[in-house]
């Protein structure tokens, strides 16, 4: 099992807002604040700190904060998730903040919510339940432990890859399933069935704390704001980022799921390595070696989070 306590291998260069302010909201529930327009229109909820660590999300909330942003339509909530492990945020310690008891973002089938297990993710998780169940659209900000490309994790269905190329950034969409350890909150009820209207994307804006990962949780969001058209596009044209490359989508066919107490990497790999040849040694789960299951695979998101029923590492393939 990996160490929570281990040195970080990334400089802290971004700092974590203080959400104290925000904290009494207007919802019933702390850390989430709703404004409702008089236009009709469909219910946003901009998400951050599902993880602790994951500064870069507070940061484009507490822009909006000071920006005093309202909906031109519909409704928008402002949220903040775990805030208990985000409180708990140490520069000296920085991934230890990541949870306080179990990932969050691991418990959204209704078992688990309506289950007996007591933590306190699974009691905050209960406590945003409630209004989640009202949301038409999710947008939940993320980042990740290494320094690779930026992701949007569109998930496995139709709709969600329609919304995220209709953003146009960040440049690489990632169809996926999610993990074998739990559901994740974009996956949640209505999110994750095709014939349901409700919609959802989540965003890995970069490695956890570097300069540059602000930006883009900052700008995606007015994307997605402007998308349902809930803001003016002269407020968010100056942060924008012009001439974005093409957008490429990766369907992810498998996660590598641990089964041992024992997982090594056959390399250092950080994600979006291709590699080229099926049956190229990935990684060895107790003994039994992990192999490319076909040509050209691409490695999303390797984790350093090592232990038996989790997710190593998401295999997948570049489509067109």
């Amino acid at each position: 099992m990996t160490d929570r306590t281990a040195a970080p291998e990334y400089p802290v260069e971004l700092e974590a807002p203080d959400i104290e302010p925000y904290r009494a909201g207007n919802t019933g529930v702390e850390y989430y604040t709703s404004y409702r327009s008089d236009r009709p229109g469909p219910h946003v909820l901009i998400n951050a700190v599902t993880h602790g660590n994951e500064l870069c999300g507070a940061i484009a909330l507490d822009f909006l904060f000071r920006h005093d942003i309202r909906p031109l339509c519909g409704t928008l909530t402002l949220g903040f998730a775990n805030v208990a492990a985000y409180h708990s945020f140490d520069r000296a310690n920085p991934t230890a903040s990541r949870f306080v008891d179990e990932d969050f973002n691991r418990l959204w089938n209704e078992s688990t919510l309506d289950g007996p297990r007591q933590s306190r993710e699974l009691v905050r998780a209960r406590e945003i339940r409630g209004l989640i169940d009202t949301v038409d659209m999710l947008f939940d900000i993320h980042s990740m432990q290494h320094k690779t490309p930026p992701l949007m994790m569109a998930g496995p269905l139709s709709k969600g890859r329609a919304l995220a190329q209709a953003l146009d950034t960040p440049r690489y969409v990632v169809c996926d399933s999610g993990h074998a350890a739990g559901k994740r909150l974009r996956d949640y009820a209505g999110f994750g069935k095709e014939d349901d209207p409700r919609n959802a994307l989540l965003i890995e804006c970069g490695q956890h704390w570097e300069r540059g990962a602000d930006d883009l949780a900052i700008e995606s969001t007015l994307r997605v704001l402007l998308h349902f058209g809930m803001i003016d596009r002269d407020f968010a044209e100056p942060h924008l980022t012009a001439d974005l490359p093409a957008q490429q989508v990766i369907e992810v066919t498998e996660a590598v799921t641990i089964s041992s107490d024992s997982f090594t990497f056959a390399e250092d790999f950080r994600g979006m390595e291709v590699l080229p040849a099926a049956g190229t040694p990935i990684g060895t789960d107790g003994d039994k070696p992990v192999l490319t299951p076909y040509d050209n695979c691409v490695l999303i998101m390797p984790s350093r989070r090592l232990s038996r029923g989790q997710t190593a590492v998401r295999l997948g393939r570049l489509v067109g």
